[in-house]
């Protein structure tokens, strides 16, 4: 049978001399895998340019439900975000979505949620200057619509996130910290409040707070251990380096 559906290009491998496997984030059909034949021979290398991290494409592909590698039939794009291409601001955060996505996507069920989320993301990031918080902001929401979202119940009375309860909590007393497990978990106080300061503008539809970067990058490193904790394989992340490095 063959679908017509959009695709974000997530990640591409070398299949044999001349054709690749295109793990392609799906809108109707989920995360799938397909054999593009010809694309690395000498007439068909145009068409690398179409299988760059998070290509927006329009597609017509082989769906079979008996086979985990499907084919392309056809490919086009289906938006341009000519303000993205070499800009390395915007390239860096591209490849930081990307990675989240290709590491956290492992279902073959579809999310259009998330998908339309992403392309609308990528829309904003081709029109705007004001990157600094958009790493912060696309790990929230996705983790939001993966069903992962930490909780923002943030008080005076428990004012630590616990990572892997999702949720703040009370401080242990020190005898607790020794014994219980979960003390590992905790993100101090001002790495706790900064990430309520994200969770409540979230929530409340308000600008992002004011952190310098040195605490953006914290908050941002707290997020990708979060992502660890409840999402299996998530971890030998690569793309923060270049992104703390352009975004400061």
């Amino acid at each position: 049978m063959i679908r017509s559906t959009q695709g974000l290009v997530l990640h591409t491998t070398k299949y044999s001399e001349t054709s690749l496997i295109a793990k392609v984030f799906t809108r109707e059909l989920g995360v799938r895998s397909y054999i593009i034949k010809g694309v690395r021979s000498a007439t068909g290398r145009h068409k690398q340019n179409l299988l760059q991290p998070l290509t927006h494409l329009d597609m017509a592909v082989y769906d079979n439900p008996k086979k985990n590698l499907q084919y392309i039939k056809e490919m086009r794009p289906a938006r341009h975000y000519n303000a993205i291409a070499g800009d390395s601001v915007r390239m860096a955060l591209v490849f930081f979505m990307d990675e989240v996505l290709y590491k956290a996507l492992k279902e073959e069920e579809p999310n259009e949620a998330l998908f339309d989320y992403v392309v609308s993301e990528l829309e904003t990031l081709s029109q705007s200057d004001e990157n600094a918080a958009t790493p912060i902001r696309f790990m929230l929401r996705t983790a939001d619509l993966l069903g992962i979202a930490p909780m923002d119940n943030y008080s005076i009375h428990e004012p630590l996130f616990n990572l892997k309860e999702g949720r703040f909590q009370a401080p242990m007393s020190a005898t607790a910290q020794l014994t219980n497990p979960n003390a590992a978990y905790f993100l101090d106080a001002p790495s706790s409040t900064h990430l309520h300061y994200y969770l409540d503008g979230a929530r409340n539809s308000r600008p992002a707070p004011m952190l310098s970067a040195a605490q953006r990058r914290d908050t941002l490193n707290h997020l990708l251990e979060y992502y660890e904790v409840h999402l299996a394989d998530f971890h030998n992340f690569k793309s923060t380096e270049v992104l703390h490095a352009v975004l400061r």
